[in-house]
């Protein structure tokens, strides 16, 4: 969702300057390293503006300029700015197994991932307590290599976008939770709370399979179930308050199981990640094996287990029926599948693509293509971080003399 033109200018000399430093940094965070020449051409300001504003950015401490290496324009190459590697965010996402921290860099590098498995599924006070464990041993290294701008945290669950209340994480058992004000608390750090599909949609539409991508959708599987995101016209739809993207109860199987919502054979009642792995005889601890294990089993071909090749083929049949819905309504021109979603495309995508085809009408099938979300492992991480770096990226110089601070 990158931003090449300025935007709304304001109406004074001061909201311009803010917009413009916001506009710079974006790109330089969006796209790592970016040239003032490339900044001058997809903003439309002269090279002294672009100047002035590297010059500020670099002087607040969030961009570095280096010097360009060897090109083959004629003329004086142009300075290379790149957004500091020590501004830090704090990552964390909650599961039903697990607990989740991360740092992460403003060029949207994972530096550190930690993952704390929890013998069950953890209480809002537990996982306070667990993330400030955490960071509290982090804290030598946060105090004297970081300036830290705050922590995002993607939930499994519907989160209210005006004060980060977790209304419902059925999984989790969590039900009108403050998590936002209770980290924050904690930390002393501002925190932002999203449903954690909206925060991976975020992540893969800024650096990942999304980029370029002005329509697009991205649904994800995990342990807790099944969510998803909505991209349209570059911006993510969030609804009224903040709950778009529940493509986890979209009925596929009129006949299927009981969901926690009430209702009958929803999407991720019939397509899940643990029935996956007791297919093929793995526990929730061994998860990141199980790409590996299906593919190895596909390959096989006629000798692989019937009832692994089975269950694969009817919840890629499902997911086609949750998509059928989606792509006529949206007409997208591509759908991003994260998490073990992106798993059973990799391990069959003729059958999901084909599946989905024979499914949606004409116009829209002809747009649509498929995508795997690319940033694996790391997606959650830098999709929460993304909430937490958003308020320094809509104005770089006043939440950096305000809040930015070292931890």
């Amino acid at each position: 969702m990158e931003q090449t033109r300025p935007g709304q200018r304001g109406n004074n000399l001061d909201d311009v300057r803010r917009n413009n430093l916001a506009i710079v940094l974006g790109l330089a965070h969006v796209r790592g390293r970016v040239s003032r020449a490339e900044v001058t051409k997809m903003t439309g300001l002269n090279r002294s503006t672009v100047g002035g504003l590297v010059a500020e950015l670099v002087e607040l401490g969030l961009v570095d300029e280096r010097e360009p290496g060897a090109s083959s324009h004629a003329g004086r190459p142009s300075a290379i700015i790149v957004p500091r590697e020590d501004i830090v965010a704090i990552a964390v996402n909650p599961e039903v197994d697990a607990v989740t921290i991360g740092l992460v860099s403003l060029s949207g590098q994972v530096l550190k991932r930690i993952r704390y498995d929890t013998a069950r599924v953890p209480t809002p006070d537990e996982v306070v307590n667990i993330v400030g464990a955490v960071v509290a041993g982090m804290r030598g290294e946060l105090d004297s290599s970081y300036r830290t701008v705050g922590v995002g945290v993607a939930v499994p669950g519907l989160v209210r976008g005006t004060d980060g209340e977790v209304v419902v994480a059925p999984h989790l058992d969590w039900h009108n939770v403050p998590f936002s004000a209770m980290l924050g608390d904690a930390l002393g750090l501002p925190v932002v709370s999203a449903n954690d599909a909206s925060a991976a949609i975020s992540a893969e539409s800024t650096f990942g399979s999304g980029r370029g991508a002005r329509q697009h959708i991205y649904l994800n599987g995990g342990a807790s179930g099944i969510g998803g995101g909505i991209v349209i016209n570059n911006e993510l739809y969030r609804g009224l308050s903040g709950f778009a993207g529940e493509f986890g109860h979209t009925l596929v199987n009129s006949a299927g199981m009981l969901c926690h919502c009430g209702a009958h054979g929803c999407l991720e009642t019939e397509v899940r990640q643990s029935a996956l792995l007791a297919a093929v005889g793995l526990d929730a601890a061994e998860s990141e094996q199980l790409e590996s294990v299906l593919l190895a089993e596909f390959a096989r071909q006629e000798g692989a287990e019937p009832a692994v090749l089975e269950l694969v083929t009817r919840q890629v049949g499902f997911l086609a029926e949750a998509l059928r819905g989606t792509v006529n309504i949206f007409n997208p021109e591509l759908v991003i599948l994260g998490g073990f979603l992106g798993l059973l495309y990799a391990v069959a995508p003729k059958l999901l693509e084909s599946g989905v085809r024979g499914r949606v009408l004409m116009g829209p099938r002809e747009d649509v293509r498929f995508a795997r979300a690319e940033l694996g492992l790391d997606l959650l991480m830098i999709g929460a971080a993304q909430l937490a770096f958003a308020p320094l990226l809509a104005d770089p110089a006043s939440i950096t003399k305000s809040r930015l601070k070292a931890s």
